[in-house]
């Protein structure tokens, strides 16, 4: 009976050191989309009030845990029986980020009026305010929900020639660290500007560490958020191009001297715009059609 429990437990050993073993490939196979991830994410859970930041980035962690019990059933029922439906979701998502990106293009060399649109938002009472944060909350979640499907697909991919038990052990502690460290960090970046100001204001001497730092977080969170915003798009449209370039042949095989990255970035921003002319036509033709 004794040596039956030694073999359970020797077997267990085992399996949690291929775990851990596996776990290391998936997350470094998943570094560059995390990275994107992280980027995006900051983005979006940036710019609102100083209130609301951490209610909006935890309803957004909770959305992004709620995506990540979704999808990893899905995964491994896809995975094993219909694998080709993986390939038709990502190309899907890859369209919605595509067109994301490019939309931030769009609306950054087309004449418009953003300063009238954030003086809109600021007139708003109460409830429409949270209405709007609730708008927000929902895109960033979908973007979430698309990234994550990528996480998970590339971890899976990772483990898929593991027992049943590995890929589901793998692949969910890919799927809570991508969750718990991605928005981990956005909330430490968010918050940068209180905790600059709490050292300033904890400061007894003029020229202590303490405040030159403080004054460092406070002034570098302006230009930390612009960085982001560019850093974000770009990002969207390099996660997208690697969903065409990855998932297809044709993206694939296509202009083979150019270097892998420069690749995706031009078929994912040459695929968003395609979509962004094709929403903007359908949003012509929908506006006629009422008028």
């Amino acid at each position: 009976m004794s040596s039956c429990i030694f073999v359970v437990f020797d077997d267990i050993a085992v399996l949690l050191d291929d775990v851990a073993m596996m776990s290391k490939v998936a997350a470094k196979n998943t570094a560059g989309i995390l990275g994107d991830e992280l980027a995006v994410n900051a983005e979006k859970g940036s710019g609102f009030a100083s209130s609301r930041e951490i209610p909006v980035l935890w309803a957004i962690t909770k959305g992004s845990f709620l995506n990540k019990l979704i999808i990893l059933p899905v995964a491994f029922l896809l995975s094993a029986f219909l694998p080709w439906a993986v390939t038709i979701i990502l190309i899907l998502g890859g369209l919605y980020l595509a067109y994301e990106g490019a939309e931030k293009i769009y609306e950054f060399l087309v004449p418009h009026k953003p300063d009238q649109e954030v003086i809109e938002v600021l007139e708003r009472t109460e409830s429409e305010i949270l209405a709007y944060e609730k708008e927000r909350v929902k895109s960033a979640i979908l973007t979430d929900f698309i990234l994550s499907v990528e996480i998970i697909i590339i971890a899976l991919g990772t483990v898929v020639t593991q027992s049943i038990i590995t890929q589901i052990m793998v692949v969910t502690i890919i799927a809570i660290v991508a969750t718990v460290g991605v928005y981990g960090i956005v909330a430490l970046i968010v918050r940068m500007d209180e905790l600059g100001f709490k050292l300033i204001k904890n400061s007894k001497k003029e020229t202590s560490f303490t405040k030159s730092l403080g004054n460092f977080l406070v002034q570098a969170l302006p230009k930390v958020i612009k960085s982001l915003s560019v850093i974000g798009t770009i990002a969207l449209i390099l996660v997208s191009g690697g969903i065409f370039v990855h998932s297809t042949e044709f993206f694939h095989n296509l202009l083979p001297s150019l270097p892998s990255i420069l690749l995706e970035f031009i078929v994912g921003l040459v695929i968003g715009f395609l979509v962004v002319l094709l929403v903007k036509t359908f949003q012509k033709i929908r506006e006629k059609v009422k008028n």
